[in-house]
C-alpha cells in the first residue's frame, strides 16, 4: 500500500513545483501526517523533493532554472562585465575573507584578481577554476550539489558551510533586480544560499550589468536595502537609483 502511495505522490511532484502536506492529506485520507511526513523525508533521501515547512518543494521544478544557457551569457556583454569586474578588484584589501557568487560577471573578477593573499570562498566551479592558478589566494569551494545551467553548487549542505564561516565582503550577482521584487534568482535552491550569504556578509556588494535592472525573476534573496553598494556598468534606471540612495546604499559607475 505505500509503495502505491509513493507512486503516487511521485507523479504528483512530477506535476507540481510545491505539494502540501494538507493536499496529501486530502489525497490519503486515512493516512496520518506522520505517515505523509515520512513519505516526504523518502523523496527527499531520493533527491526527489526538498522538505519544507507545509510540505515539499519538486526538485523536478527548482532544478529546471529560468536563466539563459551559460555559454550564451559568457560571451554576451563582455565589455560591460569586464568593467564592473574592474571595479570590484579596487574594493579588495590583501588578507580579507571574500565570498565570489557563481556567474560571467565573477568569472572575469576571478580571471582578473590580483595574485594577492586572500582566503576566497566560491559556490563556483568556474570561479573555482580560475582562481586556482594563482599562487596566492586560499581557495575553498562549497560542496553540494552542481546546478548544470551555473555551473554553481547549492543544497543543504553548501547552507551548512556558509553557516561555519566569516565573509568580510561579498561579491553578489543577481538576475534581476526591480524596486518591488529587490534582488532575484531563477533557482530556489540557489537562492537561499545567496539569501544566507548575505546575511553572513559584514559588507555586500552586487555587481550587475544593466540588462538586469527591472527585471524579476521569481524568488527574491535580499532587498535593495540589505545591501552596501551596487557597481554597474551604466546609469541605473530613476526609480532603483532614488531606492539605494534612500537605503544608503553606495552606488559605484564603473568604466
Amino acid at each position: 500500500m505505500s509503495s502505491e502511495r509513493r507512486k503516487k505522490i511521485g507523479e504528483l511532484l512530477k506535476q507540481k513545483p510545491f505539494v502540501s502536506l494538507t493536499e496529501l492529506s486530502t489525497m490519503f485520507p486515512d493516512v496520518s501526517s506522520m505517515t505523509l511526513r515520512r513519505d516526504i523525508e523518502y523523496f527527499e533521501k531520493q533527491g526527489e523533493a526538498i522538505k519544507v515547512r507545509g510540505g515539499a518543494r519538486s526538485m523536478e521544478f527548482i532544478t529546471n532554472s529560468m536563466e539563459d544557457d551559460f555559454d550564451l551569457r559568457l560571451k554576451e556583454n563582455i565589455a560591460a562585465k569586464e568593467k564592473v569586474a574592474k571595479r570590484a578588484i579596487e574594493l579588495i584589501e590583501t588578507g580579507r575573507s571574500l565570498f565570489l557568487d557563481s556567474g560571467t560577471t565573477v568569472q572575469r573578477l576571478a580571471e582578473m584578481l590580483p595574485d594577492e593573499r586572500l582566503t576566497i570562498t566560491t559556490t563556483g566551479l568556474n570561479i573555482a577554476s580560475a582562481l586556482i592558478v594563482k599562487s596566492h589566494p586560499i581557495v575553498n569551494i562549497v560542496g553540494g550539489m552542481i546546478n548544470r545551467e551555473s555551473f554553481s553548487v547549492s543544497g543543504n549542505q553548501a547552507l551548512d558551510f556558509i553557516r561555519g564561516i566569516n565573509i568580510d565582503m561579498a561579491f553578489i550577482v543577481p538576475s534581476g533586480m526591480s524596486e518591488e521584487s529587490g534582488l532575484t534568482s531563477g533557482n530556489y535552491i540557489e537562492c537561499e544560499l545567496k539569501k544566507l550569504v548575505v546575511e553572513k556578509a559584514r559588507k555586500v556588494v552586487v555587481l550587475m550589468d544593466g540588462s538586469k535592472f527591472n527585471k524579476s525573476l521569481p524568488y527574491t534573496f535580499c532587498r535593495i536595502d540589505d545591501v552596501d553598494a551596487i557597481i554597474t556598468d551604466c546609469l541605473m534606471p530613476d526609480n532603483i537609483s532614488a531606492a539605494a540612495k534612500a537605503s544608503g546604499v553606495e552606488i559605484m559607475l564603473a568604466g
